[in-house]
């Protein structure tokens, strides 16, 4: 059926509206434990920081790692865990959809006059996951500073843009695989193996990888637009593909792309639910 644009354009309004205020209760929530909400940002700082001291033990016995320095690992790193904390800080509560699938709460929130997916995403959310994207950026500063890049007006602007962009692409995946639950009713483990383990595998330099993974990621699922493909033109690197810098652009295109297949196999799971029955 086709619906007006001012009606969609309302039913977005209204959706976005509705994931505001269910956010700003949980962070009144949040910060009414102030203690207890520094240390667990605390904690999620801490913990996502040993993967970045792994890369720093890495390089005391190597020069470089698949012939990118550490500043340069470190550029990857930066990129993909801030991008992907954005989208976890936004969107990670779309991995309890299997829980509620099979618990049936999830029938709770067709009954509300309020977007079921503004709902699921707002639900619980964890303010802690700042830590995350505070850790990111930290090393993302240092490697900004510390790099080699003939620096341009197009490769600093290339910088904030494959954040956004990165952040959208996660996002997409965390709601694609949340729609996958709708059939699956327990596939959280799978939607984290394209979630936290891509972006554990955008962190390291493509080079290190199969040609066959770096082409799975880049047509099959297109993590490689989140930082390899615009990273690879900010820091001068020739892409172990072949392909024409040109791909460097396309990061927003992808992005809006996956969106919107996202949003087509989200309505299409919430239509395919049948409830728990009896």
């Amino acid at each position: 059926m086709w619906i007006p644009r001012a009606s969609r354009g309302a039913a977005l309004w209204d959706g976005l509206r509705a994931y505001g205020l269910i956010v700003a209760m949980w962070v009144r929530s949040t910060m009414t434990y102030r203690a207890s909400f520094v240390m667990t940002a605390f904690g999620n700082f801490a913990a996502t920081a040993f993967d970045f001291v792994a890369i720093l033990l890495m390089f005391t016995h190597v020069d470089a790692l698949g012939g990118y320095t550490l500043p340069e690992v470190a550029f990857l790193y930066g990129t993909a865990g801030t991008a992907f904390g954005l989208a976890d800080l936004l969107l990670g509560s779309m991995e309890r959809v299997g829980r509620r699938v099979r618990d049936g709460t999830l029938d709770t929130l067709l009954v509300r006059p309020v977007p079921v997916l503004a709902q699921v995403a707002a639900d619980r959310f964890a303010l802690r996951r700042l830590g995350r994207i505070a850790q990111g950026l930290l090393v993302l500063g240092y490697a900004l500073l510390a790099v080699d890049i003939d620096w341009t007006v197009v490769r600093v602007l290339m910088v904030p843009l494959m954040l956004v962009s990165g952040a959208a692409i996660f996002a997409s995946v965390f709601v694609a695989g949340a729609a996958f639950q709708f059939w699956a009713q327990d596939a959280a483990q799978v939607q984290n193996s394209f979630t936290y383990g891509g972006t554990t595998l955008l962190q390291y330099p493509p080079t290190v990888f199969a040609k066959d993974l770096v082409r799975g990621v880049t047509f099959v699922v297109p993590l490689a637009f989140v930082n390899w493909l615009p990273a690879l033109y900010v820091l001068g690197r020739e892409d172990p593909l072949g392909l024409p810098d040109a791909a460097a652009f396309l990061s927003p295109v992808v992005a809006c792309g996956c969106c919107a297949l996202a949003g087509l196999a989200w309505r299409a799971g919430l239509r395919a639910y049948r409830s728990t029955g009896s």
